[in-house]
């Protein structure tokens, strides 16, 4: 098939509309703050890649660098490389693994008949609403060598989130990767959202919550409002707020720019 033909097939046109979603609805304001962040060659690192909507735009942004992919879930994985391949990503590199703080087996968390929300930290988990899988974990520090500098890391685990960091704790000393994660009290298997921050600002980072698409600063980020847990489908609430980037203070701001283009 040519690279033509593979781009109108179903799958294809699925990834693609899906990616333009995110970029320019559902994760704009953390999409764009990447697009000004990668540069020609970067690498960059996104764990829980699902279906592949960041995958896309990252594979077209660092161009010759390359995008490494972390699924944990196999059937997302497998599908996610087949399309990878369908359409000539060829820079984008799939992992069927967890990224955890440290490298093995760990069980995972499928809810059933919604695959997005699988974790390896689930604190209500039972036979009946979850599958389990065990699957292959990997930490960063492991497998990235100190000779590669990671420009990006992307981390949406439900959960799991401060073992992913902790597990790339070189990365950040060394690198000053620009973050982007999902973290809420709800899902998180012991502390809370502030001992994250806690842990990222030791290592010199600073950080903003997305609020409505705009970016504020962690410090007036308060989880009693911001990630109020009364009523059904709380977490839905526009004013819900679990999307957060983080730079290391020594990497400058890029100017203003107009928005990405598709």
């Amino acid at each position: 098939m040519s690279i033509w033909g593979a781009w109108l097939t179903t799958v294809s046109i699925r990834l693609r509309v899906r990616a333009l979603k995110a970029l320019l609805r559902d994760e704009r304001t953390e999409l764009f703050a990447i697009w000004r962040h990668l540069r020609r060659g970067d690498i960059a690192c996104d764990v829980g890649a699902n279906k592949g909507s960041f995958v896309y735009w990252l594979s077209r942004w660092v161009r010759d660098g390359r995008v490494i992919a972390f699924e944990a879930q196999p059937d997302l994985a497998r599908n996610l490389s087949h399309i990878c391949t369908l359409i000539d990503l060829a820079n984008v590199t799939v992992e069927a693994k967890a990224v955890y703080s440290h490298s093995g087996q760990q069980d995972l968390y499928v809810p059933k008949g919604h695959q997005p929300g699988a974790s390896l930290c689930c604190n209500e988990a039972n036979a009946e609403t979850f599958s389990i899988l065990s699957v292959p974990t990997i930490a960063l520090d492991d497998y990235f060598k100190t000779t590669e500098r990671v420009a990006l890391l992307k981390v949406d685990v439900e959960g799991a989130e401060f073992a992913v960091l902790r597990g790339a704790e070189r990365i950040l000393r060394n690198d000053g990767p620009l973050l982007v994660f999902e973290c809420e009290n709800r899902h998180l298997a012991s502390g809370s959202v502030g001992d994250v921050f806690t842990f990222l600002e030791g290592l010199g980072y600073q950080g903003s919550f997305v609020s409505q698409r705009r970016l504020l600063p962690v410090s007036q980020f308060d989880a009693a409002i911001h990630q109020r847990q009364d009523g059904e489908w709380f977490w839905k609430r526009k004013d819900y707020c679990n999307n957060f980037i983080f730079r290391k203070l020594d990497s400058a701001m890029p100017p203003a720019t107009p928005t990405p283009s598709t």
